[in-house]
C-alpha cells in the first residue's frame, strides 16, 4: 500500500481542478497546468481535494499510485506558489547576467555561453555569481537548472563551476611534493 497515495491532495482556495478526456487540469493564481492521466489510477475530484486510488491491485497500478499523487501535488503547488532553484557560480572571472530573453554566462571558455530562456521560466541574477530560476512547472525548472549547470560542473580540486545552492562538493587534496 502506498502511504503517499492514501493522502488526498488538498486544493487551496482559488485553485480548481477538472478532468477532460484523460487530462487533469489545475488552475490557480499563477497560471494553469495539466497532465495526462493514467488508466491504472482512478482520480476522484471533490470540491476541495483530489483523491487517487488504484483501479486494481496489479504491481503496475500500485507503483503508479504514489507517483501520480505526487505529480498532482506538484501541479497544485506550482499554480499556488511556484518552484525555484538557485545556482551559485564559483571561479575567478566566472559570472552571469540576464539580457532580455538570454542568460549570458562567462565560464572560463574563450567565448560567452548564451542560454535562451524558455517560455514559462523566469531567471534573475541578483549578483554576478547567483542565478535564480523560477516557474510553475517543477520539471521544467529542474531541467533548465540542470542544463545551465551542465556547461561547467564543479570540479573537485578548487570547487570552480556552477553548483546548486546547498550542494556539497567532494573536495580532493591535490598533488603533494
Amino acid at each position: 500500500m502506498s502511504r503517499i497515495g492514501k493522502k488526498p491532495v488538498a486544493l487551496p482556495s482559488g485553485v480548481t481542478a477538472k478532468m477532460d478526456s484523460g487530462v487533469l487540469s489545475v488552475k490557480g493564481p499563477k497560471g494553469e497546468l495539466s497532465m495526462p492521466t493514467l488508466d491504472e489510477v482512478k482520480y476522484d475530484l471533490n470540491d476541495n481535494e483530489v483523491a487517487l486510488t488504484p483501479n486494481n491491485q496489479t504491481k503496475r497500478a500500485r507503483s503508479f499510485w504514489g507517483m501520480q499523487r505526487t505529480q498532482v501535488q506538484n501541479l497544485v503547488d506550482g499554480v499556488t506558489e511556484g518552484f525555484s532553484k538557485v545556482l551559485e557560480i564559483n571561479g575567478v572571472g566566472y559570472r552571469a547576467n540576464v539580457q532580455g530573453k538570454t542568460l549570458k554566462l562567462q565560464l572560463g571558455f574563450s567565448h560567452d555561453v548564451d542560454f535562451a530562456i524558455p517560455d514559462g521560466i523566469d531567471i534573475k541574477t541578483p549578483d554576478q555569481t547567483t542565478v535564480e530560476i523560477s516557474g510553475i512547472d517543477k520539471q521544467q525548472v529542474g531541467q533548465v537548472a540542470a542544463e545551465i549547470r551542465r556547461w561547467r560542473k564543479p570540479e573537485p580540486y578548487k570547487g570552480k563551476g556552477v553548483k546548486y545552492r546547498g550542494e556539497y562538493i567532494f573536495r580532493k587534496e591535490g598533488k603533494k611534493k
